[in-house]
């Protein structure tokens, strides 16, 4: 049997925001997708980061600016992915690495899903999920 992969645990099919969006938009589609977070896609259809609902809240609404005029690439936060092909452990050593707990699947180019801590806990052993979680959230 050949080893799970990122694609293995991802959630298929994640739904890209234009990078010229404005935030309220963005919350929008997290509200009626159902979701925390939001991959950025540039007008090339290429990735470009990741906004979250934790980021509108915290760096937009907090700091008094205006969601309906601040724009999905002006809140994308770092670049960081994982190819479709990386092994499980790749795919957690990156998500612990820069504390993260979604992380967008490329395959081809493309955004072809999102890992997420529920994708995670579908999917790894109970040892290897605490270990994420104390990880990403001790920082250790």
């Amino acid at each position: 049997m050949s080893e799970e992969t990122a694609k293995d645990l991802m959630s298929p099919g994640a739904e890209c925001i234009p990078a010229h969006e404005t935030l309220d938009r963005a919350a929008q589609l997290m509200r009626n997708l159902n979701v925390g977070a939001l991959p950025v896609c540039g007008s090339d259809d290429r990735l470009k980061g990741i906004i979250t609902d934790r980021d509108i809240v915290v760096k937009c609404v907090a700091m008094g600016k205006d969601p309906s005029t601040m724009t999905a690439a002006e809140m994308a936060g770092e670049l960081v992915w994982v190819s479709a092909d990386a092994t499980v452990e790749e795919t957690l050593h990156k998500m612990e690495e820069h504390r993260i707990r979604r992380l967008p699947v490329i395959e081809n180019g493309r955004i072809a899903g999102m890992i997420s801590e529920a994708d995670l806990a579908r999917h790894l052993p109970d040892d290897k999920l605490a270990e994420f979680v104390h990880s990403v959230y001790a920082g250790n």
